[in-house]
C-alpha cells in the first residue's frame, strides 16, 4: 500500500493535518463547552438573585403555597419572572427557608409535573454553605437524567432568610452549544478537505519531476544517455533537475570517451598484432627469405615493445587510480631532472631536426615531489611535443619560481583544437580520430594529470597562438642535506582526513 513516495508523503502529511485539525477542534470544543456552561450558570445565578429579591419583598405571613391566596403585585411579578426563566432557560425554581422547607415553588410547571422535583438531600447538603453567603453550582444525576443546579442566598435587610435553587436539565445546556460544535466540526472538515486538495496538488508538483527523473534514470541504465529532464517547478526542483541533466551530460561524454577508447585501443592492439602475425607467418612458410628474417624480426620486436608500452601505461594509470604506489617525496633540483629527460630524447630530436631551448631563472631550482613521477610527467609532455611538432620545429621549456615552482613546455606543432581542449586530460581520450600509428593511445596526459593530483598540484593547457603549451606546478623545496626520501601518499592523507 504506501510504496510510492507520493502515497507515503500524502499519508504522513494528511495524518499530521488531521491530528492538528482534531486537536484544534477538541481544544475549541472543550473551551467552548466550559465557557458556555459557565455563562449559563452565571445567567441562572442572576435569575436566582432576582427571584430572591422579589421573594424578600413578600411578607412571610403572606407567602402561601401556591400563589392563589395572595394576589399582590409582587407575587404576580414573581410568577411572571419564574415563568419567563422557565421559558428562556427551561429552568425550575424553588425558594426554601433556613430549615430547608420549601416556602414557595416559583414555577407552575413544576407543580403540574410529577416527574420534576428537587432532591431534598442535595438541598440539605448545600444549604448550610448557601446560608453563609456562598453561591453553589453543582451537577447531579436524577432519575430523569443529569441536571445543573445553582443556589444563592435569599437575603432580606441583611439577614439570610433562606436560599433560592434554580435547576435545569443538563441536556438543555448541552443542546445549545452542541449545535455550534456541529458547525465548527463542519468547518474543520471543510478545512481538512481544502488542505488535502492543496497538498495533493503541491505534492504532485514536487513528486512529478522525481517520477520523470526515475524514468530517465531507467533509460540511462539502458545506455540512453541523451535523456534530459525539464527544469521546471520550485527552485529546489529546478536545481535537482539541472544537476541531473549535468550528470547525464557527463555520463554521455564519458560513454563517448569509452567508445573512443575501445576503438583506439582496439586499433592500437590489432595493428601490431596483425603485422607481427603476418611477418611471423611469412618467415615460417618461406614467403620471407632467410636473409631478410633479421629485418622483419626487428619490426616484430618494435611492435612488441609498443604493445608492452601500451599495457604498461594502462597498468601504471590503474595503480595510480587505486593508490597502490605511494609517493617517494624528496627535495631535488628540477633543472637536473629536465636535463636528463632532454638527453634521453636527443635521438628523437636529432632525427626530426628539432631545436630545443631552455629558459631557467637560476642554475638550480629545488622542488619537493616524487622525482621519478615528475620525470614521467616531463617525458610524457616532451614526447607529445616531439610527436605532434613537424620536422625542424621548435620546443621550449621554461621554469619560474614564485609561491610555487612553475614549469612550462611549449611547441610550435599542430596544436590542439578548441573542441578537444576540454577533454585532453580525460582518460583514454585521443584527439587524433584517424588512429595514426605511433601517435599514442590517449593515456599520457591522463597519467600526467593523475600524478599532479596526487601531488596536490595542477597541470593545465595554456592558450597559445601556435602549437600547444602546458604548465604544471610543484611545491618549492630546498637543497637536500643528506636526508633520505620521505615516503608520503597524499591519497592516504586525504582518506585519513
Amino acid at each position: 500500500m504506501f510504496r510510492s513516495m507520493f502515497a507515503r508523503l500524502m499519508a504522513v502529511v494528511l495524518s499530521i493535518v488531521l491530528v492538528c485539525v482534531l486537536g484544534l477542534f477538541s481544544l475549541f470544543y472543550l473551551s467552548m463547552r466550559s465557557t458556555y456552561i459557565d455563562n449559563r450558570m452565571n445567567s441562572l445565578k442572576t435569575q436566582a438573585y432576582e427571584i430572591a429579591y422579589l421573594a424578600s419583598r413578600v411578607r412571610n405571613n403572606d407567602m402561601l403555597f401556591p400563589f392563589a391566596p395572595n394576589n399582590s403585585t409582587t407575587n404576580s411579578y414573581i410568577e411572571w419572572k419564574v415563568n419567563s426563566v422557565y421559558q428562556e432557560f427551561q429552568a425550575y425554581s424553588v425558594v426554601v427557608d433556613r430549615s430547608g422547607k420549601a416556602t414557595l415553588y416559583a414555577s407552575q410547571a413544576l407543580l403540574q409535573s410529577s416527574n420534576i422535583h428537587f432532591d431534598e438531600r442535595q438541598i440539605i447538603k448545600t444549604l448550610s454553605s448557601v446560608l453563609q453567603g456562598e453561591e453553589i453550582v453543582y451537577k447531579d444525576t436524577t432519575e430523569n437524567g443529569p441536571t445543573f443546579t445553582v443556589a444563592v442566598p435569599w437575603v432580606d435587610n441583611g439577614s439570610v432568610l433562606g436560599a433560592v435553587y434554580v435547576q435545569t436539565a443538563a441536556q438543555t445546556v448541552y443542546a445549545t452549544y452542541e449545535g455550534m460544535a456541529m458547525q465548527v466540526a463542519l468547518a474543520a472538515l471543510a478545512s481538512f478537505l481544502i488542505a488535502s486538495i492543496c497538498l495533493f496538488l503541491i505534492t504532485k508538483q514536487l513528486i512529478g519531476p522525481l517520477h520523470v527523473m526515475a524514468q530517465m534514470a531507467g533509460d540511462m541504465s539502458q545506455g540512453k544517455f541523451d535523456r534530459r529532464v525539464p527544469e521546471t517547478g520550485s527552485r529546489e526542483t529546478k536545481e535537482l533537475a539541472a544537476a541531473f541533466n549535468s550528470m547525464a551530460t557527463q555520463l554521455e561524454a564519458l560513454e563517448q570517451t569509452r567508445r573512443d577508447f575501445v576503438a583506439n585501443v582496439s586499433h592500437e592492439l590489432r595493428s601490431p598484432m596483425t603485422s607481427m602475425q603476418g611477418f611471423l607467418q611469412g618467415m615460417l612458410d618461406g614467403t620471407i627469405p632467410m636473409q631478410e628474417h633479421r629485418q622483419y624480426m626487428q619490426i616484430v620486436l618494435d611492435e612488441t615493445r609498443r604493445l608492452s608500452k601500451l599495457v604498461g601505461s594502462l597498468l601504471n594509470l590503474s595503480r595510480m587510480e587505486n593508490g597502490e604506489t605511494p609517493l617517494a617525496m624528496s627535495h631535488f633540483d628540477v633543472h637536473e631532472t629536465i636535463r636528463r629527460v632532454i638527453i634521453a630524447a636527443m635521438t628523437q630530436l636529432d632525427e626530426k631536426g628539432m631545436e630545443l631551448s631552455l629558459s631557467f631563472e637560476d642554475e638550480a631550482m629545488y622542488v619537493h615531489a616524487d622525482q621519478d613521477q615528475i620525470e614521467q610527467v616531463l617525458i610524457n609532455l616532451l614526447s607529445n611535443a616531439i610527436k605532434y611538432t613537424p620536422e625542424g620545429g621548435h620546443i621550449s621549456i621554461e621554469t619560474q619560481q614564485k609561491d610555487q615552482t612553475h614549469i612550462i613546455l611549449r611547441d610550435d606543432g599542430q596544436g590542439i583544437l578548441p573542441e578537444d581542449a576540454p577533454y585532453i586530460f580525460d582518460r583514454f581520450y585521443k584527439a587524433d580520430k584517424a588512429h595514426t600509428v605511433g601517435k599514442g593511445t590517449g593515456l599520457g596526459l591522463a597519467i600526467c594529470k593523475r600524478i599532479m593530483e596526487r601531488h596536490r598540484q595542477v597541470i593545465r593547457l595554456l592558450p597559445a597562438d601556435r602549437g600547444a603549451a602546458f604548465e604544471f606546478t610543484l611545491e618549492n623545496g630546498h637543497a637536500p642535506q643528506n636526508e633520505q626520501p620521505q615516503q608520503e601518499d597524499p591519497d592516504a592523507a586525504e582518506s585519513m582526513g
